[in-house]
């Protein structure tokens, strides 16, 4: 008989955990056969570890990890599938607005062979610019990063042991967790869901974390950036080209004279705004090149607590 994790990282989640563990175990977990749940701690200050715990004393099938900081949720999941036994393993998130039936059908698309199954999003119920900006970020990944992330965006995934075991050799920073599961290239399927708005608790995934996810991955997946870099500076070299043509001829058939000092430091201001940019996208890649060679671990557990001990 198979066996199926379900990977729960935590970060602020002391109003939602017991909803979301009723709502599994009332929806789920009696069919599933045998299976584990993985709460993985990112380093909360509220009673989120003493939750879990309490949990993990009335359901043996509950593991409880702890790290000893908040290190992203990246990171949080990287470590539950690290300690996870199961033969697949499903990540969930702990803020409710996603149905916990959803797994069921994404274990029964893995039995059929799918060691890849992303839930993809067919509909969300929050506000309009959230949606918004979410449905460019999907877009502009799906055209430039990789074609296999839906359009839609997707919340979780299921994914075989032999995928997992690829994301631990893999052991990048900075980076994205669904990227790199559709990178490793597995036969992939997918099931979908109404995405509801979140009603219990506040979310904690704020601004300069949806920025620095945009950024990791472009920076992580694609050659993109460098290449615009490339662009922009051919076409100014070609600009400035013709702009020195052009004044040329003014001054030496035209005879007019050379002026516009004001014109000329709105070019110098805005080309060397151009130039910091540039040289801010290559300090982006040389602080990922640092990060990496420094062969830190994207984190570090603290404490591991099964339900059964």
């Amino acid at each position: 008989m198979s066996k199926i994790s379900i990977v729960v990282p935590v970060y602020y989640n002391a109003d939602t955990l017991e909803l979301l563990y009723e709502d599994m175990k009332a929806k789920i977990l009696d069919k599933l056969g045998d299976y584990e749940i993985v709460f993985t701690d990112d380093g909360s200050k509220d009673e989120s570890w003493d939750i879990m715990n309490g949990i993990a004393d009335r359901d043996p099938h509950v593991k409880c990890v702890k790290l000893s900081r908040n290190f992203g949720e990246h990171a949080a999941l990287l470590a539950g599938l690290s300690q996870c036994s199961g033969d697949c393993a499903v990540t969930k998130q702990a803020d409710l607005q996603e149905d916990s039936s959803i797994i069921l059908e994404m274990y029964e698309s893995w039995k059929k062979g799918n060691k890849v199954v992303l839930a993809v999003r067919e509909g969300r119920d929050e506000p309009f610019l959230k949606k918004f900006f979410a449905s460019i970020y999907y877009k502009i990944i799906h055209k430039i990063v990789n074609e296999n992330m839906p359009v839609g965006g997707c919340d979780c995934y299921l994914i075989d042991r032999q995928v997992i075991k690829v994301l631990e050799l893999l052991d990048e920073k900075n980076s994205s967790l669904t990227l790199q599961v559709l990178w490793a290239g597995f036969k992939t399927d997918h099931v979908y869901f109404h995405r509801r708005d979140r009603e219990i608790g506040v979310s904690r995934w704020t601004l300069s974390k949806k920025v620095k996810l945009a950024m990791d991955s472009m920076l992580s997946f694609s050659y993109v950036p460098i290449r615009m870099m490339s662009a922009l500076g051919v076409i100014f070299f070609i600009a400035s080209i013709i702009w020195i043509i052009a004044v040329l001829y003014e001054t030496l058939a035209v005879g007019t004279p050379v002026q516009g000092w004001a014109s000329l430091m709105c070019l110098v201001l805005f080309s060397s705004g151009i130039i910091m940019i540039m040289l801010g996208v290559i300090g982006e890649y040389v602080w990922r090149t640092l990060d990496a060679s420094r062969n830190r671990p994207p984190f570090v557990i603290d404490e591991v607590r099964s339900g059964d001990s």
